[in-house]
């Protein structure tokens, strides 16, 4: 710091002015490094470490049964929150691979990739186009590189998936967050054989880059199968079955059935070995000899592997056979023949940006070993914990989106055990589904006391610290001052007033600092002041279900953000702080009717009223059809588990009178729909087959009945 700016920051204080935050990293520069990416809101890693709030995570449905050390986690959130509660699990020894190592072995993640660029998805709509570019998306995405490098184990690594526009930035982001020595490979994937883009080179690639965290990681080299073009070049002799006839193949030439095909090697030394110039069966020895012994190339003949020429003149080869080395090819850092996604393809879920599971088959496998943690933080559709399972993966999934969650979901319990979801149902191993930074808070009243309280110091980052202050029992601190979590378990009607917090100042005011917090359901405060100040000591009213109070948080929490419209569903989400589920408020009707210009009749839903109740950046808001979401249906509802069978967005119901129509011959006895808003609250309706006006439908389900523990 010259003594020029120094003089300007002394100026500005003096005269009471804030200081710009583009001062921030000359006051308090980074570690030094020989180079570094830098631009504005750029926060140094102690600060997204320290800052970043840790949600709980609230079970809301669990699929088979659990055992006592793991069960496989899918979490709806924002994912920089839900990666500091789990840095949290991995200190408290709760986040184990099968080995007892502590951390995620093995992380890959998929982010937007903020470049504007429209996809296309689904009945040729576009999938996404993402809204947040520049030094703002790559901030984004290095916050969650920084708490995931804290995630990862000592022997772990980290693929990130991005395209030509951005992968730059990220290179550099993780030289410093990881380390530059600690990148193993930058890898291209062809995607696509061809592409036109006019004007340019058609864009065939994605890339991904390959870090580990330490020098030692969890390497299984995968091997790939022989091109035909390779073969065609080199495994070009065949021999019969009964290894007395061979034959010279001809370009393209195709050997006999029951044939083997093999390619030639060469016995001859580089060097003189006068030692080894011995004939074999009649054949000379090469100019300088043999590179193997006798007693070797007779252990070779024996085993079938010498190549014996017609003529005496000839010299004795050894045979490779194809059927030997044919899977055996070490990959290398370009990737071809991994295709994307066809129109029919069986393990494809309509949803915008899917990857194939080919693809995740050689990353899961090349860096990590059965009963490893595999995380992907941006879950989607949910291809990477598909191949985690069926490769014997433990699995962590978050995803800011409804639809993905649904997707997932439906996906893990319809598992086939090959990759590409081909060969016989695959049973998953028991997975729960959790809430994170999004509650219900008709389940959290009915939480056990001791749950209850956890739950509470954690939806407010207190600690956990039992104590007894002038005779009050306190739970724990946050940022040093007192924490109480009122019992309303053991005071069931209990009101909290003004007295009531006049009676904890009188017994605790001479031992505690200027704060002292009180935790309880919101509706157990008799008093609307989110705080009351007795003789300069204030105590705040931290209410349940209650979104923010703004002067406790460095900034006004922000709400999750569903996609009304299928170019946002893989936009950016920055969620910060908690909200409870407020259902919305709807009306609709149902019928069955000719839809206009079309000859058979169709189920028709149609949304008459629709309000949603949100609070954000700690305002309570309401909306009408602005704020809706996605309808999502499972055709065949089972009573238990829902099932996304269709997806309509805002933008195409609102095209149709807010209609949507259903194919009558798939319906159920029971429909579920499911009407999301844009704030991530659902409301749920079962809608009886006969309430279509639709007849009893004869026959059993189609679907397989799963079950979910609440």
């Amino acid at each position: 710091m010259d003594d020029a700016f120094r003089q300007m920051v002394i100026d500005r204080l003096r005269r009471g002015e804030d200081l710009p935050r583009e001062w921030a990293r000359e006051l308090f520069p980074p570690e030094k490094r020989e180079y570094e990416l830098v631009y504005y809101g750029k926060q140094r890693e102690e600060d997204i470490l320290a800052d970043t709030m840790a949600v709980p995570l609230q079970p809301v449905s669990t699929f088979g049964k659990n055992g006592d050390d793991w069960h496989n986690m899918l979490i709806f959130g924002d994912n920089l929150q839900v990666l500091k509660r789990l840095l949290e699990m991995k200190e408290q020894g709760k986040l184990l691979n099968a080995d007892g190592t502590p951390g995620v072995r093995l992380v890959y993640i998929d982010p937007p990739f903020a470049t504007k660029q429209e996809f296309r998805g689904t009945q040729d709509q576009k999938a996404y186009q993402d809204k947040v570019a520049g030094a703002q998306f790559v901030e984004f995405l290095r916050k969650r590189l920084v708490l995931l490098r804290e995630l990862l184990s000592d022997d772990g690594c980290i693929y990130v998936h991005l395209d030509y526009r951005k992968i730059h930035y990220a290179k550099v982001v993780l030289d410093e967050i990881l380390g530059e020595q600690n990148l193993v490979n930058e890898i291209t994937w062809q995607r696509t054989a061809s592409h036109n883009d006019p004007g340019r080179y058609g864009c065939v690639h994605d890339t991904l880059l390959f870090f580990r965290k330490g020098s030692a990681y969890v390497w299984n080299g995968p091997k790939t199968a022989q091109s035909q073009e390779y073969i065609d070049a080199f495994f070009v002799y065949a021999e019969s079955p009964d290894r007395k006839t061979w034959t010279k193949l001809k370009k393209g030439e195709h050997a006999p059935l029951g044939w083997e095909r093999y390619r030639l090697g060469n016995l001859a030394s580089p060097h003189p070995r006068p030692n080894l110039t011995y004939e074999y069966r009649g054949y000379k020895p090469p100019e300088n000899g043999w590179k193997v012994s006798i007693d070797r190339m007779r252990e070779l003949d024996k085993q079938g592997l010498l190549h014996f020429p017609s003529g005496k003149d000839g010299r004795i080869q050894t045979k490779q056979y194809l059927k030997d080395t044919v899977g055996n090819k070490a990959v290398s850092d370009v990737w071809v023949g991994i295709s994307p996604l066809q129109a029919q393809s069986s393990e494809k879920q309509n949803y915008p940006t899917q990857k194939p599971e080919a693809l995740l088959e050689r990353i899961v496998y090349a860096s990590s070993n059965p009963g490893d943690i595999v995380l992907d933080a941006f879950a989607g559709s949910g291809t990477t914990l598909a191949v985690a399972e069926k490769l014997g993966r433990r699995w962590i999934g978050i995803d800011c989106g409804k639809l993905a969650v649904y997707t997932i979901q439906k996906r893990m319990l319809n598992l086939k055990s090959e990759i590409g979801n081909k060969g016989k149902p695959l049973k998953p191993r028991p997975f729960t589904l959790y809430n994170a930074g999004l509650y219900d808070f008709s389940q959290l009243r009915q939480l056990p006391r001791e749950d209850w309280r956890f739950f509470a110091l954690q939806l407010f980052e207190c600690k956990d610290k039992p104590d007894t202050i002038g005779g009050i029992q306190i739970d724990g601190t946050r940022k040093g001052a007192p924490v109480l979590v009122f019992n309303h378990h053991a005071q069931p009607g209990k009101r909290i007033d003004e007295d009531t917090v006049r009676e904890i100042h009188d017994a605790v005011h001479k031992k505690i600092g200027s704060k002292f917090h009180i935790i309880a359901p919101r509706g157990a405060f008799d008093f609307q002041q989110d705080y009351l100040d007795i003789e300069g000591i204030r105590y705040y009213a931290l209410r349940i279900p209650y979104s923010v109070i703004n002067e406790l948080h460095h900034r006004s929490f922000a709400a999750l953000r569903q996609p009304n419209d299928e170019m946002d569903v893989n936009d950016i989400v920055d969620a910060w702080g908690f909200d409870f589920i407020q259902p919305p408020q709807l009306v609709y009707t149902t019928s069955v009717k000719k839809r206009k210009g079309q000859m058979i009749s169709e189920a028709c839903l149609k949304i008459k009223k629709f309000e949603s109740r949100a609070r954000i950046r700690g305002e309570d808001a309401r909306g009408g059809f602005e704020t809706f979401s996605t309808l999502m249906i499972d055709y065949d509802f089972n009573g238990e588990v829902f099932e996304l069978d269709a997806v309509l967005y805002a933008h195409q119901l609102e095209a149709d009178d807010w209609q949507a129509w259903l194919p009558a011959e798939m319906l159920g006895e029971k429909v579920m729909a499911v009407f999301l808003d844009i704030y991530g609250n659902e409301a749920r309706e079962v809608i009886p087959r006969a309430d279509f006006n639709l007849p009893k439908k004869t026959g059993t389900s189609a679907k397989p009945r799963k079950r979910a523990r609440r």
